[in-house]
């Protein structure tokens, strides 16, 4: 549910990332809508003004606008906010307008933006618009080009949307704490011609991580390296909604990275081409097929494909670790050592103790041991043959016939036609060696050729 506030009246007096105009002092700021909702909501269709494809933000909003005069306005408000990562886990982290990461901005090339931000944090902030070009003094980096916003204070970036393309906004403000805790956005000019670039579904999502001990909430915002939470827009795998698209459509997937190590996303079934990066598109003489693409830190990258084949189609990051929840990286690994006896002994003083790992963690994924409060398992989610054994960083591209335009429901497990699933064979005869194979007791022959010496010694 997306509900409005009025955060701020006409009688405040704004400050300006640069120099505000005299007539933004005299008109109200507009009010700023908020959710908490992780569900996806239906992309909003534009009311005013050109014409353009809404995107959808994956477990996430776009930002409502109004127009004042010939300028597009929004409001963004940084505060503190609890985020749900899955059932049975929520996190207190920082974000704008009750979400995060914030709604998507969207707009259209050309446009000229107004974009009021209010700081309801406990310290001051900025806001940077991350590969938007836009005059010096609104870049948005505290103490350089702008004063901070202090707590309390509403500051407003005015600019024109030079091209269109895939952006983001964040802090340059204490940035290690307040990207760490959650405060970054998607931002997407579309072309001002409708036509250009279009695709039939056009979905965006942010990945973040975080370190958050099992039984608590809150990031632990020193950590450079060892993470455990994994994210698409702050969710992790079963949390993440299901990219849903129409058998034929024509998909874009827009991807940032805003974590502190790249992702190699792969997407079963389809091929797809990288469309588009933070630094603009990609023009077709330069793009090739792919189905894994390497996002570094800071970067975005835009991936098309025709969704020809039906089916539930994995997509995730190639890292394994980065498809895990809550990763204890102090575990041993026990692979091959026979614990049964050494159970018998730990139950007489742990009677709940459970042996794991001796034969791999596969167990995990079915497990419902006991958790500490707000902790997710490391392997979690099931489909319909079983656990799927994921977490973190996964998702599922469901690939349907007939879906309508603006329908992006889960439409369930896919129906696999007859004979089309991978099934058990009973009655294969056992593997035979090959008999022209050679022995393992027979030597294998090598040459040794010694230096300084042109004698060669075959053994």
């Amino acid at each position: 549910m997306i509900s409005r506030r009025n955060l701020l009246g006409s009688s405040v007096m704004l400050v300006g990332a640069a120099a505000v105009s005299g007539r933004v002092q005299a008109a109200a700021i507009p009010e700023a809508a908020t959710s908490n909702s992780p569900t996806m909501q239906p992309p909003p269709r534009p009311s005013s003004g050109p014409d353009y494809h809404p995107v959808v933000t994956l477990n996430g909003w776009s930002l409502p606008w109004r127009m004042n005069g010939d300028w597009k306005e929004f409001h963004l408000v940084a505060e503190k906010v609890e985020r749900e990562f899955a059932p049975g886990m929520t996190a207190r982290l920082w974000g704008y307008n009750g979400q995060s990461p914030g709604p998507t901005i969207e707009c259209v090339e050309g446009d000229r933006l107004r974009i009021f931000v209010t700081n309801k944090l406990p310290e001051h902030t900025t806001v940077h618009w991350h590969g938007m070009p836009v005059p010096n003094g609104m870049d948005g980096v505290g103490g350089l080009t702008q004063p901070h916003i202090k707590p309390g204070q509403t500051f407003a970036y005015e600019f024109v949307a030079k091209r269109s393309g895939t952006f983001m906004y964040h802090p340059h403000a204490d940035e290690m704490v307040q990207m760490a805790m959650g405060m970054m956005g998607f931002f997407v000019v579309h072309p001002r011609d409708p036509n250009e670039h279009r695709v039939d579904r056009d979905f965006v999502f942010l990945m973040s991580s975080y370190d958050i001990e099992p039984g608590t909430a809150l990031p632990k915002v020193m950590t450079m390296t060892d993470f455990n939470l994994w994210t698409w827009n702050s969710r992790v795998f079963p949390g993440i909604d299901p990219l849903a698209v129409r058998q034929g459509d024509r998909v874009r997937i827009r991807v940032g990275n805003l974590t502190m190590t790249n992702h190699p996303i792969h997407m079963h079934g389809p091929h797809f081409e990288v469309t588009g990066t933070d630094g603009g598109w990609v023009r077709e003489s330069a793009r090739w097929p792919e189905v894994t693409t390497d996002i570094p830190v800071g970067g975005m990258r835009a991936i098309e494909f025709v969704a020809d084949d039906p089916g539930d189609w994995a997509i995730h990051c190639h890292k394994s670790h980065h498809t895990m929840n809550a990763m204890g990286h102090e575990v041993k690994t026990f692979i091959g050592t026979p614990q049964k006896d050494l159970t018998k002994t730990l139950r007489k003083l742990m009677p709940d103790y459970m042996p794991m790992g001796s034969e791999g963690m596969a167990e995990m994924g079915s497990m419902e041991m006991p958790l500490p409060d707000n902790t997710l398992p490391m392997m979690t989610g099931f489909g319909q043959y079983g656990p799927l054994e994921m977490g973190g960083m996964f998702s599922v591209v469901k690939v349907r016939e007939g879906l309508a335009a603006d329908d992006y429901k889960d439409p369930g497990p896919y129906k696999h036609p007859a004979g089309t699933v991978a099934h058990q064979v009973t009655d294969a005869p056992a593997p035979q060696r090959r008999s022209d194979a050679p022995s393992s007791s027979t030597p294998a022959g090598f040459t040794v050729v010694k230096p300084g010496s042109n004698n060669h010694n075959s053994h």
